[in-house]
């Protein structure tokens, strides 16, 4: 055999050997991975988003059960909505004709500054419960549906312009008594509170006995009951770890006819707050009729008439 034809067959058969080699390789457990080509599944960034957990009608004051946080895209979320701010949303389109150089470097600078608000966001939900506590205790303005997000229009919240008008209960009216520590339990009555109205004045009755003229006597009556207390001074709502508020006003919930009586008992006398258990915040609520007279009635039947050497004289019995 011809050494060219030897050399030919030589390098077939090592060839051979090496493609057994390589295969055997690739088909060892023990061998490299093989790379494989793997479509890489994109995943869309979420943001939570504020939403409401159930239908809210206008003047519903927001509870915690009110509120949850729902997943939401966050290329798709609106700069009104409300995040937890852990994942960047989009902001407002820039305005047209800024350069490119400009819309760099306000980006650059709006990224810093998007994450250190989140750190500082972040810091602060930890302390305080998060942007969801932050609207508890908010009103409803216009109706929201179940899992619609919140937006600042249609709700209220606390010490916003408009907060009381739409806390209040339709048809009724809020008006505003002045108060003291003593005519207001020592400070104990809260805004959300319930309390009853008591009337003190100087009533003048007819002295019966034969010198004639007036006996003066203070009397009490309760002109209003079960009222719902709305603010102390502007306060709506005391601090967390608040047992007393103490202020110069009390705002009260009351119906139109009610307010007009309660403004006549303002100019008879003082008023005085009576706080209410929340055991006996059930009954009627609003103003209780012929209050006033039967407390002059009552006052006339306190007086007696006392003979002395036959000269009659009325003395008023405490």
């Amino acid at each position: 055999m011809k050494p060219a034809k030897i050399a030919v067959i030589c390098i077939a058969a090592v060839a051979a050997i090496g493609l057994a080699l390589v295969v055997r390789a690739m088909g060892s457990p023990s061998g490299e991975p093989t790379a494989t080509a793997v479509a890489a599944v994109e995943t869309r960034p979420m943001a939570k988003v504020l939403v409401a957990a159930k239908d809210l009608e206008p003047g519903r004051r927001l509870a915690d059960a009110d509120l949850t946080w729902k997943d939401w895209p966050a290329d798709e979320v609106n700069p009104v909505f409300i995040t937890d701010g852990s994942v960047p949303v989009p902001a407002a389109p820039a305005k047209e004709g800024e350069g490119k150089a400009a819309d760099a470097k306000a980006d650059t600078v709006k990224k810093a500054e998007d994450a250190a608000a989140r750190v500082v966001r972040a810091a602060e939900n930890m302390n305080s419960g998060g942007a969801k506590a932050d609207y508890v205790g908010s009103v409803v303005r216009e109706p929201i549906l179940a899992g619609e997000p919140i937006v600042a229009r249609k709700i209220v919240r606390a010490g916003d312009s408009g907060y009381m008008a739409a806390y209040l209960e339709p048809g009724m009216r809020a008006m505003a008594i002045r108060v003291t520590v003593e005519t207001a339990a020592g400070g104990f009555i809260l805004p959300g509170d319930r309390a009853d109205v008591l009337l003190t004045r100087e009533v003048k009755l007819p002295n019966t006995g034969q010198s004639g003229g007036e006996t003066t006597k203070f009397v009490a009556a309760t002109v209003m009951q079960n009222v719902k207390v709305l603010a102390i001074d502007q306060a709506t709502r005391a601090a967390e770890d608040a047992q007393a508020v103490v202020g110069a006003t009390a705002t009260l919930e009351v119906s139109g006819r009610d307010a007009e009586a309660l403004a006549l008992a303002k100019s008879e006398g003082e008023l005085s707050l009576v706080l209410r258990s929340y055991a006996d915040t059930a009954g009627p609520s609003g103003q209780v009729p012929g209050a006033a007279r039967r407390g002059e009635a009552a006052a006339a039947a306190r007086v007696v008439r006392v003979y002395r050497e036959g000269q009659a004289e009325a003395v008023a019995v405490p």
